[in-house]
């Protein structure tokens, strides 16, 4: 690898180079400050990373024991006849959601509680045990059908912290648990597509708190389903650092940053001072203190409701169509992937206001972008540094909405750029913004320019702008209250 670097370092700005580096660089002693910048521009996704990225709109389905209880985290303690739902329906969750433009499913097969979703060998808290179906019942081979049906992709999220597991908090034993769980699941269902955990913990009935072997769940993963993204706590794609559906304004995913599985990992993570939560995640300044960078792109998830599993009271507290764009645009507008929980209803099934709200998005966002405002977007264009480029817009058109395209396959580069528009015999500056990565939408005031012109005014080497597009986004009011963030932890 060293004669590869050498030859990507000798190479100019203004030269072709072949050289990239999938998901992960180390740097060698010997290269300087601005050689490691240099080098972050040639990290690349790996074709799995891309393949999700694309995928712009996930859903998040919390489904199981607290449907019926009305919490968010339970005990462990509850008795599995709980679990009824009336008129379970998972073609009714695939389809709404298909329709609606999501292009994945990932299903709670067990949240905190322990309850599992699927008739599990390695406890008796699970459906098996539950009054539906008369305890033949599976929900995840209904869903997973119902994604296979209607052309879905599927993942899994599965609650490391478990509250019903004996052997919880006693780190040996509950591992091998947990890694029964993971391969009931990632064998018994065919191709799963995403597996996502979060970092929940807590004490067991020992009072001692789990430790959880993420080299052996993730060694798991990769021998039964190697193309599935690892996601939150996975090393494929990393959280946020909020629940709220917002992005940061500055979005890079060539990063320092990588999950906590091991002491030395905590340890380096420390020493940058950095977390999913920080704001700095790829700055100049952080690179050259770094080790080590990933492509580890951001995925944002948010609740359709204040709650993340479904609560009768929260009906009429559903997020308006205004309040869902807007958080498309901190997401997906931001370099990111948007995860919306949308949670189904005691009977099984998506309530009829979340359905409504879907149908509402997706013919907002479809009738907002088949119309391309511009002529000429759709060429690729080597940018370097102070490179400016003009666009042409349809004669007469308002617009009022601006995508910009990295190709992130030739890796993420542009730190900032500008949009101006040409009205009344000037330009007119309309937008600015730092990184682009897979997409950056910016939003300003209806003008009315003959062209747009585009200037890359900082980049990590020559930037790949594939798309730049044009739009009108019709105006849309709040009905409902103010904009509040999820106030319940997932």
């Amino acid at each position: 690898m060293f004669v590869f670097l050498l030859l990507l370092l000798s190479t100019s700005c203004n030269q072709k180079a072949n050289t990239y580096f999938e998901k992960k660089l180390t740097f060698p002693n010997f290269v300087t400050s601005d050689q490691k910048v240099k080098l972050a521009a040639y990290i690349v996704p790996t074709q799995q990373q891309y393949e999700w990225q694309q995928l712009e709109l996930t859903a998040f389905i919390h489904f199981g024991m607290n449907t019926f209880t009305g919490r968010e985290w339970g005990d462990g303690s509850e008795d599995p006849a709980l679990f009824n739902p009336t008129d379970f329906n998972a073609e009714q969750w695939v389809s709404i959601l298909q329709q609606a433009g999501f292009k994945m499913i990932i299903l709670t097969a067990k949240h905190h509680d322990g309850f599992c979703l699927w008739p599990t060998e390695t406890t008796s808290h699970s459906v098996a045990a539950s009054p539906w179906r008369n305890g033949q019942g599976d929900v995840v081979r209904e869903v997973k059908e119902a994604c296979d049906k209607y052309e879905m992709k599927f993942g899994l999220y599965l609650s490391p912290w478990d509250r019903n597991a004996a052997t919880y908090g006693d780190s040996p034993k509950y591992n091998d648990f947990f890694v029964r769980q993971l391969t009931e699941l990632l064998t018994q269902y065919g191709e799963v597509h995403e597996v996502w955990f979060d970092g929940a913990n807590g004490e067991g009935p020992n009072g001692k708190k789990q430790e959880y072997d993420w080299v052996r769940f993730y060694h798991v993963i990769d021998s039964l389903q190697p193309r599935a993204i690892k996601a939150n706590m996975g090393d494929d794609v990393r959280w946020v650092g909020n629940e709220n559906g917002m992005g940061r304004e500055t979005e890079w995913s060539v990063t320092p940053l990588y999950p906590e599985i091991s002491e030395s990992i905590r340890m380096e993570n420390e020493r940058l001072k950095i977390s999913a939560t920080s704001e700095d995640l790829g700055s100049r300044e952080l690179i050259t203190e770094a080790k080590t960078l990933y492509w580890y792109p951001s995925e944002v998830d948010v609740s359709i409701r204040p709650g993340w599993f479904y609560h009768p009271e929260e009906d009429d507290q559903v997020k308006s169509l205004s309040q869902l764009v807007d958080i498309y645009f901190h997401s997906v507008g931001m370099n990111s992937v948007l995860l919306l929980n949308v949670p189904p209803d005691r009977r099984g099934r998506i309530h009829e206001t979340d359905v409504a709200l879907l149908k509402q998005f997706d013919h907002y966002l479809s009738s907002l972008f088949e119309n391309e405002l511009l002529t000429d977007g759709e060429f690729e264009w080597r940018a370097r540094s102070g490179a400016s480029r003009e666009y042409m817009v349809k004669k007469a058109e308002t617009i009022n909405t601006v995508m910009l395209q990295e190709d992130i396959r030739k890796g993420q580069r542009v730190e900032s750029f500008s949009v101006e528009g040409w009205i009344e015999e000037e330009w007119i500056t309309l937008a600015e913004g730092t990184t682009i990565g897979y997409k950056r939408l910016l939003r300003f005031g209806d003008v009315a320019p003959e062209r747009i012109k585009v200037t890359i005014q900082g980049t990590r080497d020559i930037a790949h702008i594939i798309k730049v597009g044009a739009y009108y986004a019709s105006p849309l009011s709040n009905n409902q209250k103010e904009f509040r963030l999820n106030e319940k932890p997932l």
